[in-house]
């Protein structure tokens, strides 16, 4: 399914399986989750896509071929390719340890073609093993919606009441691993959203309401899922002194003008960028032990413009993955 456009619909093409290259690996498609971020790159919210691109940072496949130099891997075995689909490596972000904010990366999806067909290239220092306990469908949105989740999670630090601000696929996630951190969560979901609330309280929150009502007592923190400027503010006046609001997403509207006394009290606004392969390490182990559980709404590979219409309107609770016809 390829986007020839942004702002065009995706088409569905007969192509070639693409060519090998030395140091990457060919992955046979199981499953390819459809993220927030590819809405945003079909939209033209996120400028200089690759010409005709095959979308998709969430790909659970099975290793085909190695390329020369790949060692370390064996055909048949199951890798998940996220986002960040490779760095420079010798920029100061990449030699002090942040690859995630690489000056030279490529990405996924995006500069690289990615998991919404039946074949993808990838550089497998990139890739992730993927856990026998989930199959092919639930892993997938562990691989994008879990990683940045679970990195906007870490940001909160000690946090112990926390409010998270849209509830899909990365939230219904993340709020698995806050509840077994200990922590209390409170979830906000588009106005008159009960089926979202109600999914929210099912999976551990202590309150769950509409964006435009206020948490019952005061937060440590707040992370923003939904792309909405206008909620900044919202969660900077819920948040006590000291506390932490996380941006999570990789496109946000634009944030309105407030009053400083909103952030004075040494409270703070930080956003997420991308992810670290050592984040997948580590997310995976944690996600093993709570254990996370994803809930997925499937779509042949074919009907993925249905699919991205579904999530834009807000239908999908939980994640929507693409699975290859068989």
């Amino acid at each position: 399914m390829v986007l020839n456009k942004p702002g065009e619909a995706l088409e569905y093409c007969d192509l070639p399986i693409p060519d090998l290259e030395p140091g990457k690996v060919l992955l046979r498609v199981q499953a390819c989750g459809i993220c927030r971020t590819d809405l945003h790159i079909i939209d033209g919210d996120l400028r200089d896509p690759k010409q005709q691109l095959i979308l998709g940072h969430e790909i659970v496949g099975i290793l085909e071929e190695l390329g020369k130099g790949v060692t370390g891997f064996t055909r048949g075995q199951r890798l998940g390719v996220p986002w960040l689909g490779g760095t420079c490596g010798a920029c100061g972000y990449c030699i002090a340890g942040h690859e995630n904010l690489c000056d030279f990366p490529r990405f996924t999806g995006y500069q690289i073609n990615g998991g919404f067909a039946e074949y993808a290239i990838a550089d497998p220092r990139f890739c992730l093993p993927i856990p026998d306990l989930y199959s092919d469908v639930e892993a997938a949105p562990l691989l994008c919606a879990g990683l940045i989740g679970f990195r906007s999670l870490t940001m909160v630090g000690d946090a112990k009441k926390i409010s998270l601000y849209g509830f899909g696929a990365a939230a219904h996630i993340i709020i698995q691993i806050a509840r077994w951190q200990g922590r209390e969560v409170f979830v906000f979901t588009r106005k008159g959203d009960s089926k979202g609330q109600n999914f929210a309280r099912s999976l551990g929150a202590k309150w769950a309401g509409g964006s435009d009502e206020s948490p019952p007592e005061p937060m440590d923190a707040a992370i923003i899922f939904a792309p909405a400027g206008e909620l900044v503010p919202v969660a900077l006046k819920a948040v006590g002194k000291g506390g932490v609001v996380v941006c999570a997403g990789i496109h946000m509207s634009q944030i309105p003008a407030f009053s400083y006394d909103l952030l004075w009290g040494e409270r703070s606004i930080r956003s997420v960028a991308n992810l670290t392969r050592q984040d997948g390490i580590d997310f995976f182990e944690i996600a093993q032990q709570v254990p996370v559980r994803t809930r997925v709404e499937a779509f042949p590979l074919m009907e993925a413009n249905a699919a991205i219409c579904k999530l834009k309107q807000g239908e999908i609770k939980g994640a929507a993955v693409l699975v290859m016809e068989k």
